[in-house]
């Protein structure tokens, strides 16, 4: 059974200048070309479609959609594979989803926002220079490939850590604990535990201490978690000052 160009248009919303366009690349070409010039396709042609229609789904361009579909002959096979990356696109549109949905209820309850909540699902490449520039490209680059690689209940578990950690610092630093003191020392070791389950962590544990505390307190995108009030800004001077301390005297 054959489609021409004009019900393949129909029936998935392509327009015909678009598959005439795959066809010129040899793309998707067509399955004959008749006497007077209209293509026709058949199931395979339809297949074919289909799984560039995905990949475009999915943020490839031509050039790597053609490298995809080159390096697969398996048709099932391909396809099973196009289906993980939905997955994992639908788990990342899900988190996106929270997001969106967390902000509005904390405007709405007029909550502090915080920042974990409202970035969960978008594109982290935002940080991943930042990464790069301080600690190097092979730390970047592993921690990148390995929160991509997270699915949800891991990512769900890991910013869970870090909230009951941020918590907890901001009701030792309301409290006017010292960052010296032994609760806040103890509090500090269980944060540099959480961070070392993190992939491609350099190996001077000191230096990248050193170097996140200060980030925690210089950077307004973390130092608004640590916050205890939003004129308060005690928290993230006081996370800094004993994860110093803990990294001079343990690290």
């Amino acid at each position: 059974m054959e489609w021409s160009i004009q019900e393949v248009s129909r029936l998935t919303g392509v327009t015909s200048r678009t598959l005439r366009h795959y066809h010129a690349i040899e793309l998707v070409t067509p399955s004959r070309v008749g006497d007077d010039g209209r293509r026709f396709y058949d199931a395979r042609c339809l297949l074919m479609l289909q799984r560039v229609m995905l990949l475009k789904e999915l943020g490839l361009n031509l050039t790597k959609i053609r490298e995809v579909l080159s390096r697969s002959t398996d048709e099932v096979q391909a396809l099973q594979t196009h289906l993980e990356w939905i997955e994992t696109e639908k788990e990342r549109l899900t988190a996106l989803q929270a997001s969106v949905q967390s902000t509005i209820r904390a405007l709405q309850e007029k909550e502090m926002m915080m920042p974990e909540d409202m970035f969960d699902g978008f594109n982290h490449a935002d940080y991943y220079d930042e990464v790069s520039k301080r600690w190097g490209a092979a730390t970047a680059e592993q921690s990148d490939t390995w929160w991509k690689n997270m699915n949800a209940t891991d990512r769900s578990d890991f910013q869970a850590e870090i909230k009951v950690l941020i918590n907890q610092w901001k009701a030792l630093a309301g409290a006017g604990v010292e960052p010296s003191n032994k609760e806040a020392q103890e509090l500090a070791a269980r944060h540099v535990q959480w961070l070392r389950t993190v992939p491609g962590i350099p190996d001077d544990m000191r230096s990248y201490v050193e170097g996140l505390a200060q980030l925690y307190a210089d950077d307004p995108r973390f130092a608004v978690q640590y916050q205890l009030s939003e004129d308060d800004t005690r928290g993230a001077e006081f996370v800094k000052e004993a994860l110093l301390i803990f990294a001079q005297e343990n690290l």
